[in-house]
């Protein structure tokens, strides 16, 4: 029956009109290899260590595996679970070879190069649990026919939230007065020289899809002035009930902006999009908050802007690589609220891309689609998010 399905799946990839003629024979010689019921999957999460065991719902991590290996195994999965991702003689590449499916979060992720998808002969299908592939190459699995999916909307939420504690964090300088109180300090002053209101600022996200739309959302209240710049308009009844004003011109909206949000993702036009040009176009001390990936921002340039005070702060939780190395120089540099990657793994969010790792899994098992939504790459063909 699983020859069948394959064979099945790939005559009918093959029929339809918008795969490219490129990925066509990859595709169909993947899904051969899909010809016995028990799959291998491999899963790199985080290690929790000591914290594993102080929150049963912590299932996020290398020993909480999701909350599904009982149910993978009682189905005759086998199921590998590890932090080790990288370099030559790590976990994770030993089972490349012979690994079906692939599940990777961006809070740990493993990086999926053409040439691993090259040496997984058996690979076809590769999981995120949680928002953003960008740690796949995303071109090289659809010319190999892979399926790559994530759990939409699953942590929307979770970083809305984080953003909006980040711009308050900036805007009224926490972080200095926070120091002052671990080091028994007591200065007034060295704080409140560069602390303001965030009333009646303007605020402007690159990127208005699920999140930015969220976190336009949680701002109204604060009677700021809210701009949005994205590649699709937002209804128009949305844009009232925010008060959000879409801006077409990108480099006219930064110049505007006191505060800038990142909400866009990593494709091959964003990455480095924030380079030394473009935040020499933005307002001398500007604040920045980018929970959407760290390679979106040229990172010397960051340095740069927040040590000559063009940046009046920057925080986030996305670096590149990650784990961000210990000499990374966003650890470094003035006016920073950086911390890991966290904004998108709280105990919710991880319960709500758990449930959904394991919907997409069963889906899979059956050979029944996904919800259309969650696909990043569907027969040779991107999301239009990341062309």
């Amino acid at each position: 029956m699983a020859m069948k399905r394959a064979l099945t799946s790939a005559v009918n990839a093959i029929s339809k009109s918008s795969v490219k003629s490129s990925s066509i024979y990859p595709l169909f010689a993947r899904n051969l290899h899909g010809s016995s019921d028990s799959k291998k999957i491999v899963g790199v999460f985080y290690k929790a260590n000591e914290y594993a065991s102080m929150n049963p719902d912590f299932v996020g991590c290398v020993e909480g595996s999701l909350g599904i290996r009982d149910w993978l195994e009682s189905k005759g999965h086998e199921y590998i679970v590890t932090d080790d991702k990288d370099g030559p003689d790590s976990e994770l590449e030993k089972h490349i070879p012979d690994l079906h499916v692939l599940i990777t979060t961006p809070f740990h992720p493993a990086y999926v190069t053409a040439e691993r998808i090259k040496r997984a002969k058996n690979l076809e299908l590769l999981l995120t649990a949680g928002i953003g592939s960008d740690h796949i190459d995303l071109n090289a699995a659809a010319a190999a026919g892979l399926t790559v999916a994530e759990v939409t909307g699953s942590n929307v939420v979770s970083v809305a939230e984080d953003e909006l504690m980040r711009i308050l964090i900036l805007v009224r300088n926490f972080l200095p007065g926070y120091h002052q109180v671990i080091n028994g300090d007591w200065n007034v002053a060295g704080i409140a020289y560069r602390a303001y209101d965030l009333e009646g600022k303007t605020i402007g996200t690159v990127g208005a899809g699920r999140i930015g739309k969220l976190l336009l959302q949680r701002l109204k209240p604060f009677n700021c002035n809210l701009l949005y710049h994205d590649r699709l308009r937002m209804d128009p009844e949305l844009e009232s009930q925010t008060g959000a004003v879409y801006e077409e011109d990108l480099v006219k909206m930064l110049g505007k902006c006191d505060v800038v949000v990142i909400n866009t993702p990593l494709t091959d036009k964003t990455k480095g999009m924030f380079n030394k040009d473009l935040i020499a176009k933005m307002k001398k001390g500007v604040l920045i908050v980018n929970n959407a990936r760290g390679a979106i921002m040229d990172t010397q340039a960051v340095v740069d802007g927040c040590s000559n005070g063009h940046i009046g702060g920057y925080s986030g939780d996305v670096w590149y690589p990650q784990p961000a190395p210990k000499d990374h120089p966003w650890r470094y540099m003035p006016n920073q609220a950086m911390t890991p990657h966290i904004s998108g793994t709280t105990i919710d969010a991880q319960l709500r891309y758990a449930a959904g790792t394991k919907d997409m899994l069963d889906r899979y098992f059956k050979g029944e689609d996904f919800p259309p939504q969650n696909y990043i790459v569907k027969e040779g063909e991107l999301a239009p998010q990341y062309r």
